[in-house]
């Protein structure tokens, strides 16, 4: 048995378990002990048995398996928690389907200012792109507006057009378009942020959204009430991720009033999860806004609750045409994207981040953007002198063969989703795979290229693009096949798929010496599962769900 501070009562035992250590040298377990929110032992069962006190709390595993607590490497918590309550159209197809939808969902809600729907695939509707009127003959009277999985491309009614003061077009920034149809008026169709912006705003959730789309703060500053409203929508957002066996958050938008909220939580009951936000630049601002990032660091460093991390989106996404491509796109030979910087400035950008000691996170889509990003990098550590950065590309949903090893000599974490290649998961193969074309299959969202070449690829959802649970896309990554025979696997072991949310996510927030595995003197963030993941067969991995959740030695999800 291993342990620390032997002789003394645990606050808490896992029993009848098969705990999976993630550690090479001890790889299994029966049996885990928690005190003061770390694991204090492991061992058999009998030896734990001997730690337990009168108050010790008693967890029977039933012979499931014990993990780490899932590390969720990118997701969006504020919007995610708004989100569950909007209408949920993934897996709809046909117009009848999805007026039925929209119309029951309208009608539950009588007083909404503004009804919003997400998750709806781009070919929901076959090979016809949905436009206002598809959903001005569903819904005429009352502003709504429907989002694809990826959030980047969502669709509105005239209503919500004429409400929004964008249906006849607006002038936006860079990767930004209102689609604009034959009669000089908006389609319906809003690509990237500036363009549907003005329609959410509508339905008075602006400010979960302020980290995704400026990085700034609540102007005016909402009232006692609302700031109340936000906590909850918080509350929300991490009681599903705990639900789901998840232990530690990388938030993928931030501002410090995300920052704000989460500490009062902290203080009010205590944070159910560990959370680390960003700051988000966006191409609008100027390097001596960083500042901001900086004294977000300063500020908040714990164990619960941290920064230090600045968050950039190069790109948009395949679907719409707005991901950044080295090559034109295979169904639009005279396209490669509209990047959201240019070159040197991000080059500009990387150098003065990474000149603060901060981390950066680009979401890159493409594999242009994916090599101006590394570009970006691999300038920063020249002009500044090489550092254990960890910075980071995310998403890498099409690569190069020249750029792949880059990540390894640059010291880069990939941050990929195995919910997002299209087929592995909820995401259909149209468009996506004919955007890309199959001269590019090959290296496209390519896991094991990039965990071969020395890469730390660390997996993650991207909730609430798709479904947050960590067994459904380990359960994706371990099934994944090529779309095309000769095509390379890309698929990950169950072992290094468990590993990707556990070991990796750890090393991705510099905290692979307090969590990630599951030794004495580590934090106390663990799940326990439903049933032996190693026994369970791989078409059956979804079938399996956590049972407990503890997080800093604290039962934070009981089934």
């Amino acid at each position: 048995m291993s342990v620390t501070g032997a002789g003394q009562n645990a606050d808490l035992i896992v029993i009848n378990g098969r705990v999976r250590i993630m550690d090479d040298d001890n790889p299994a377990a029966e049996a885990i002990a928690v005190k003061d929110g770390a694991i204090i032992a492991i061992g058999n069962h009998a030896a734990i048995e001997k730690l337990k006190g009168t108050t010790t709390e008693v967890i029977d595993a039933k012979g499931g398996s014990v993990l780490p607590g899932f590390i969720e490497a990118h997701m969006h918590l504020f919007s995610g928690g708004a989100e569950l309550a909007h209408l949920q159209l993934g897996g709809i197809h046909g117009f009848e389907a999805l007026q039925s939808a929209i119309r029951d969902y309208a009608t539950t809600r009588p007083e909404a200012k503004m009804l919003v729907g997400q998750g709806v695939d781009y070919t929901v509707l076959g090979d016809e792109r949905v436009t206002r009127h598809h959903l001005d003959a569903i819904l005429p009277d009352r502003p709504f507006c429907m989002a694809a999985p990826d959030h980047h491309t969502m669709w509105a009614n005239t209503k919500a057009l004429e409400m929004a003061g964008i249906l006849k077009g607006r002038t936006l920034g860079p990767g930004n378009e209102i689609v604009m149809g034959d009669d000089g008026l908006a389609a319906g169709e809003l690509r990237e942020g500036e363009a549907f912006g003005p329609v959410l705003d509508l339905a008075g959730e602006s400010r979960v959204r302020l980290g995704l789309s400026t990085g700034g703060e609540p102007d005016p500053m909402p009232s006692a009430a609302e700031r109340a409203a936000d906590r909850d929508i918080m509350r929300r957002g991490l009681a599903w991720c705990a639900r789901h066996g998840i232990t530690s958050i990388q938030n993928m938008d931030g501002n410090l009033y995300e920052l704000e909220l989460l500490s009062e939580i902290e203080a009010e009951e205590g944070l159910p999860c560990r959370v680390k936000i960003p700051f988000h630049y966006k191409n609008f601002m100027t390097l001596d806004m960083l500042e901001k990032a900086s004294v977000m660091a300063e500020r908040y460093d714990g164990e619960w609750l941290s920064s230090g991390m600045v968050k950039v989106f190069y790109d948009g996404v395949l679907d719409s045409w707005t991901a950044v491509m080295v090559e034109p796109y295979a169904d639009r030979p005279d396209w490669v994207g509209e990047p959201l910087f240019t070159p040197q400035q991000f080059i500009d950008l990387a150098v003065a981040i990474d000149k603060r000691g901060l981390q950066i996170a680009v979401h890159s889509i493409g594999d242009g953007a994916v090599r101006a990003v590394l570009d970006g990098y691999e300038a920063a550590r020249k002009v500044n002198g090489k550092r254990d950065s960890r910075h980071r590309v995310e998403h890498i949903e099409v690569t190069t063969a020249a750029d792949v090893p880059r990540f390894a000599e640059l010291g880069v974490i990939a941050s990929m989703q195995p919910s997002h290649p299209p087929g592995a998961m909820d995401f259909p193969l149209e468009p996506t795979v004919s955007r890309i074309g199959p001269a590019r299959w090959p290296l496209s969202y390519a896991w094991r290229a990039l965990k071969s070449a020395g890469a730390h690829v660390v997996f993650a959802s991207d909730w609430p693009v798709a479904a947050i649970d960590p067994i459904l896309s380990i359960q994706a990554a371990v099934q994944r096949k090529p779309w095309a025979e000769g095509d390379p696997d890309q698929s990950f072991s169950l072992q290094e798929a468990i590993a990707a949310y556990t070991v990796e996510g750890a090393y991705a927030e510099f905290a692979e010496h307090r969590k990630g595995v599951l030794k004495p003197g580590y934090m106390a963030d663990l799940v326990v599962l439903s049933a032996d993941i190693e026994k369970t067969a791989p078409a059956d991995l979804h079938k399996l769900r956590p049972v407990t959740t503890v997080c800093g030695g604290k039962v934070t999800y009981q089934a």
